[in-house]
């Protein structure tokens, strides 16, 4: 027998080909053909038909109300203490990002957290103690702005005090909702034992990050261009926006008169006639704060006559043609020349006559849109301030908290809103001053504040701001160690990093941890050190960060410090008022929740937002403190989206609610309850390192596909009614070759199961296991099996062989499924016949196979056989094999060899080769009989035999002979294999005497 050599390359395809063929014609054979309830008389109690309490469905309000019960009698909420306890040195720890603490759970949390369910509990199964601790963010501008939304006018009148006792109490509430949400999905956790952004330990441990950080310069306070959002009157850090690609912004071309050219440009311009620098911008209201113009060095730029007017303009001679048609006009071109050439040149400022704006060269400009020629206005850009800061422009800000002019800005802007009527009192200005060429509407990308959905502007104040430039090279070069899953979240995340000039960490709201400093109040002076900070942590870490706001200024300095800076009667500073920004809340997470001195998580998971969030917070905080990553692998996911893919909004009407999803809605006929395992499945099949759509559909086919695993489950567990592996098992080189080759498949999806739950490519597990119990099993394996275990006698070894094998199946199968199903798994065990005291699949551990199951030439013997039998069925489109007798014949070599395996006798109706040909007889000859009748269909063909990696490769042809059989059906197994209709076949006539 050669069961142990290699099988040959095509094997599985061709396998599978002809597996699609037994899936497709529904043929089959005796017992398993007999349908329920047709009556079988007084053989009917003779046929072992399957036995379990195991439902088919569970219709309507079984499917949830079965989970809650599987929850509460399999211990789900204290299996994460269980595991806790184990003594196992293997260690696994998921730092949960924490969501939001504002608003009811929602498929996106639904997306997340089951992810890192099933993560945990495969590696628990593996053997690993779960270190997973879920958390909360509880900080921040989204809570706040809702507390003050509800409370309406009466909010004018509030303490900051009474602000932060009623956002407290908001976020509560909300994390009472989402919890309750997390468990009833089944996510395993001490939920008892969360963190919380707010808690005073949390906070506490949180300042000493940021004193660490100001310790060793990383934190500064500077007057800087931040991105600022009126609606909320605060600043933002980029990961707090949300860009509006169909904002609408009223760009305008302006002329900026030379007043001073540098000596080659003058030898190229007459002198007697003027010359102006062409700008282009979207944003209008900066103007008024215009300390320059920006070039290009390296770029070429040309003066030119405009055709209309005879003015002459200097642009980028790569931009003539299309400024001169956006301008309705044409350009002569009089003379071209480098950047450099601009060098020294000065401008008239377009408002002011008075005012000038140097020409400075600067590596920002760019030739994608405009002019080749930049308004540069240091209060309201980054790069703008970069410039300034080179050479050392002024930076004042004209707009105030508001997002109004101040009266700085003069009378015709004071008090006028930069965004609306502001800009327009702009525009007018600048066509009164003759120096605006033109005004159009651009729909462009725009930031917008994340939570009150209105833009926000860039504007200069004083903030506190972490130094990332020192940070980002240490940053990237760890990053290199870390696995991204997938790949392309590196460059992601590395492009963000790198497109952030600084991180603004100061907000001007209540509801934060405090920045513990104390301001000087007549200087523009700040006092924090190691005295102060240690008091204030203190305080904090006993009572919370309330304390700032509820205790006098001199108690919250310690007495060595207070005597020092004017006495409890005379202090000289004041608390500050500014709160740190919420991604500084989360991103020092993990110095107070990551186990061990090490202090890394195995892994973090959250979507692809958080490559510019919590991701990147999180390591610029971990390498600014230690210079170390807080996590060895970042897996990232996409986003929900509609059916269509579209966003998810209620203004659309596409939101769909988890609780619905779970419990159904009020019209249950179009919002069935599915329950959390749909819920599941639908995650872990979703291929979510892209964006996830969700829909009625899409759940209703995960619904179908989990009842179709139920049906292969309850036909697993009826089978092996009255079989106890311990003793009824068979070896697995006495089994039948059928049942040998399952479990031979079977090792191959349990390793390929388990590499896939590695990678958490869990949308794999998933294809593997529906392609194993839809083909290999429903469609081939149980076709086949039926009649042995129906049929045969309870203990005969030939059914115990297959009921060995089935006991496998079960095991491997529910251990695959279990982190995905984890409530269908519990039910499933719970109805094992042959477990003593039934416990939880999780406390079980993972998939354990036999590498003695491992036998590849089984494939060439099972493969060359289901050829033959292919042919046969073909033959016989939409009829029943068993009604017809075979005949192989194959020429004497390999391929006899093997096939002689299978039957050794020359004819019989009981072999494993006429079980797989699932005829009423099979003859297997070396030779073609020399008479045959009238009726025999012959079929020929050809099978490459490919053993021992190509070392063994031998092409046999065969014969099969396809006759209608002589045979009558037999009344119990309704295989054609009796000698008259009411007599029963030689197999069944043993049994039942046996009986």
């Amino acid at each position: 027998m050669r069961w142990g050599l290699r099988p040959r390359g095509p094997g599985p395809a061709a396998l599978a080909v002809a597996r699609t063929w037994w899936g497709r014609r529904g043929v089959t054979a005796g017992a398993s053909e007999q349908p329920r309830g047709s009556g079988r008389g007084r053989y009917r109690d003779t046929v072992l038909l399957p036995r379990t309490g195991f439902p088919m469905t569970l219709p309507g309000r079984l499917q949830p109300d079965a989970e809650l019960e599987v929850q509460q009698k399999c211990g789900f909420s204290e299996l994460y203490s269980w595991q806790r306890e184990r003594n196992v040195k293997a260690e696994f720890c998921l730092h949960d990002g924490p969501p939001y603490a504002n608003g009811d759970p929602h498929v996106g949390h639904a997306l997340n957290k089951i992810l890192k369910d099933i993560a945990n509990r495969y590696h628990m199964m593996r053997g690993s103690k779960i270190h997973f601790m879920p958390g909360w963010d509880c900080h921040g501008l989204p809570i706040e702005i809702k507390v003050l939304s509800e409370l309406g006018g009466k909010a004018q009148n509030l303490s900051a005090v009474e602000i932060r006792e009623k956002a407290r109490s908001f976020a509560k509430a909300a994390i009472e909702k989402q919890k309750s949400a997390f468990i009833r999905w089944g996510i395993m956790a001490d939920w008892n034992n969360c963190y919380y952004t707010f808690d005073g330990k949390y906070e506490a441990q949180q300042l000493r990050i940021f004193y660490q950080m100001y310790d060793k310069g990383l934190i500064y306070r500077s007057y800087k261009p931040v991105f600022w959002s009126p609606s909320s009157r605060t600043a933002l850090a980029e990961a707090e926006l949300e860009y509006n690609s169909e904002h609408v912004s009223r760009s305008i071309y302006v002329k900026f008169p030379l007043l001073k050219s540098s000596p080659k440009l003058a030898s190229l311009l007459d002198g007697s006639f003027p010359v102006s620098v062409l700008v282009w911008t979207t944003q209008p209201w900066t103007i008024p704060a215009n300390q320059a113009v920006c070039y290009m060095p390296d770029a070429k730029y040309a003066v030119v006559k405009c055709s209309k007017s005879g003015d002459l303009y200097i642009l980028a001679a790569d931009k003539v043609t299309s400024v001169a048609s956006t301008l309705k006009t044409s350009f002569e071109v009089i003379s071209t020349f480098t950047g450099a050439d601009l060098e020294n040149g000065i401008c008239a400022h377009p408002l002011m006559p008075d005012k000038i704006s140097p020409l400075l060269p600067a590596n920002h400009v760019t030739m994608t849109k405009g002019t080749g020629l930049v308004h540069t206005a240091p209060a309201h850009g980054m790069e703008d301030y970069s410039v300034a800061s080179q050479h050392n422009l002024p930076t004042d800000c004209l707009v105030d908290e508001d997002g109004v002019f101040t009266a700085v800005a003069g009378p015709d802007l004071h008090n006028k809103a930069v965004l609306e009527e502001g800009t327009d009192a702009v525009i007018k200005m600048l066509q009164a001053a003759k120096t605006l060429l033109k005004e159009e509407n651009v729909v462009h990308s725009y930031p917008y504040d994340w939570r009150t959905k209105k833009p926000v502007v860039i504007r200069a104040s004083k903030q506190w701001f972490i130094n990332i430039t020192d940070l980002k090279s240490t940053a990237k070069e760890l990053l290199k160690k870390v696995k991204f899953i997938p790949g392309s979240a590196l460059n992601a995340m590395v492009e963000m990093m790198d497109r952030r000039p600084y991180w603004c960490i100061s907000r001007q709201r209540v509801w934060g941890v405090p920045i513990p400093v104390f301001h000087h109040k007549t200087k523009d002076e700040f006092l924090i050190n190691s005295q102060t900070i240690e008091h204030i942590i203190k305080l904090v870490e006993q009572h919370g960060s309330d304390i700032w706001w509820t205790l006098p200024p001199e108690q919250l300095l310690p007495k060595e410090v207070l005597s020092q800076v004017g006495g409890p009667d005379a202090l000289e500073y004041v608390p500050g008022q500014d709160i740190l920004d919420i991604w500084f809340d989360s991103g020092t997470s993990w110095s107070h929740i990551l186990p061990g001195t090490d202090q890394r998580a195995d892994l973090y998971l959250e979507g692809k937002d958080q490559l510019g969030g919590w991701f990147q917070s999180s390591l610029l905080t971990s390498v600014a403190a230690r210079k170390k990553a807080p996590f060895k692998t970042v897996v990232v996911h996409g986003f929900t989206l509609g059916e269509k893919g579209e966003k998810m909004s209620k203004s659309l009407g596409n939101v769909i609610d988890p609780d619905i999803i779970i419990n159904g809605g009020q019209d249950q006929s179009t919002e069935p309850p599915y329950g959390a395992d749909v819920l599941r499945w639908w995650v872990a099949e979703s291929n979510v390192f892209t964006e996830v759509t969700i829909s009625p559909s899409v759940l209703s086919a995960a619904r179908d596909d989990i009842s179709k695993l139920r049906n292969t489950l309850r036909f697993l567990l009826g089978n092996v009614a009255g079989f106890n592996p311990e003793t009824d098992a068979i070896p697995v080189n006495n089994m039948y070759v059928i049942d040998q080759y399952m479990l031979h498949l079977l090792q191959d999806l349990a390793n390929k199961i388990t590499d896939s739950y590695k990678q958490y490519d869990f949308g794999k597990v998933v294809r593997l296991l529906r392609a194993f119990y839809t083909r290999e099993l429903s469609n081939f394996y149980f076709s086949i099996i039926k009649d042995r275990l129906y049929c045969e006698n309870a203990h005969d070894p030939k059914r115990r062989s297959c009921q060995t094998a089935l006991a496998e199946i079960l095991d491997v199968l529910v251990r695959s499924f279990a982190p995905i199903l984890p409530h269908l798994a519990e039910e499933v065990f719970q109805h094992i016949p042959y477990m003593k005291e039934p416990k939880s699949v999780f406390r079980t551990g993972w998939i354990n196979t036999s590498s003695i199951w491992k036998k590849p030439g089984l494939e060439e013997a099972v493969e060359s056989a289901c050829t033959m039998r292919d042919a046969f069925l073909g033959s016989i489109p939409g009829k029943n094999a068993a009604e017809y007798q075979v005949t192989i014949v194959i020429e004497p070599g390999l391929l006899f060899e093997i096939i002689e395996m299978l039957q050794t006798e020359e004819t019989s109706s009981t072999s494993q080769l006429n079980e797989l040909m699932m005829a009423s007889q099979t003859t297997l000859l070396s030779q073609e009989p020399r008479e045959m009748a009238a009726d025999v269909t012959e079929l020929k063909g050809t099978f490459l035999i490919n053993l021992e990696g190509g070392d063994i490769r031998e092409e046999s042809s065969y014969k099969v002979l396809v006759m209608p059989t002589t045979k009558e059906k037999c009344p119990r197994c309704w295989k054609y294999t009796a000698e008259s209709s009411d007599t029963l076949c030689p197999r069944c006539t043993e049994v039942v005497d046996g009986k």
